[in-house]
């Protein structure tokens, strides 16, 4: 990391959910995450599925140290007080055969509910369950993954020639995803299925991943969070000890997402406490 980031102050926060992180994957932005785990402490850690990418590394095997740094300290969190929640998802659904067992304490789910500090109730899963496409068809999910990573590839060049010539991150697979008709109509129809299933739940809200598209939204009466990935836009969903809910996107700037604005940390909607 540069000289910005280690002058970053550390935060504390009561809740701090992640998802989509794709360990063992060389897409995935580790360096980016250690720092935001590092420079974060937090009563509870959800972790809300592909973690690990079971998926790519049974196909090539890719582990740089900054993946095995990621793994250390979401352990010593665990192992230092924070409670961390484990949810897989599918990219690493071996994990769920593993439902009820603690691992260096780190509880494995297939799902919680997960109650805030105003006491609203909301489901965390991963979310996969309601990707219309996963469930219909494992070789559209398996051309879908591979168009991905595609996009991902191009991805790293186009941010290597941004970061020579001065530019900071900015992600091409966000930006196509934001842009494509049909992708949009796939987010917000899988957005409102897990809005219904919460509601059917009797929860306030629902948190998941999986699609790798960060937003805080209300649908019908029902609060829809969905926590990003650190693949593309390196985000976070986070809770401070009021209960309030925000994203916060962690490259080499750290932005509070408010809609379709990013504001700097200190003005953003989240009341962040500097760690004593």
């Amino acid at each position: 990391m540069d000289a910005t980031t280690a002058t970053r102050p550390t935060i504390r926060l009561r809740t701090v959910f992640i998802s989509d992180v794709h360990l063992g994957f060389k897409g995935c932005r580790a360096e980016f995450l250690l720092d935001f785990l590092r420079r974060v402490e937090c009563q509870q850690l959800y972790l809300a599925g592909d973690i690990i990418d079971v998926w790519s590394l049974t196909r090539s095997f890719y582990w740089p140290q900054a993946h095995n740094d990621v793994i250390r300290t979401i352990l010593g969190k665990a192992k230092h007080g924070t409670r961390v929640v484990y949810v897989p998802g599918n990219h690493d659904r071996p994990f769920r055969d593993h439902d009820g067992l603690v691992l260096g304490n780190v509880e494995i789910v297939k799902e919680a509910v997960h109650a805030t500090a105003d006491g609203r109730r909301f489901l965390v899963l991963h979310g996969d369950e309601f990707d219309g496409i996963v469930r219909a068809s494992p070789m559209l999910e398996s051309l879908g993954n591979r168009a991905y990573a595609a996009a991902l590839r191009l991805n790293r060049y186009v941010n290597a020639l941004r970061q020579r010539l001065g530019y900071p991150y900015w992600s091409v697979a966000a930006f196509l995803k934001h842009k494509v008709k049909n992708a949009v109509t796939y987010i917000a129809s899988f957005e409102r299925a897990l809005a219904v299933e919460a509601r059917r739940r009797g929860v306030d809200g629902v948190i998941c991943g999986h699609i790798h598209r960060a937003g805080i939204t209300e649908i019908d009466g029902i609060a829809f969070c969905n926590d990003g990935d650190w693949v593309e836009s390196c985000t976070a969903l986070v809770e401070d000890f009021q209960g309030r809910l925000s994203l916060l996107r962690w490259t080499e700037t750290v932005e509070v997402l408010v809609g379709d604005q990013a504001l700097p940390l200190m003005e953003g909607a989240v009341a962040l406490e500097p760690a004593a």
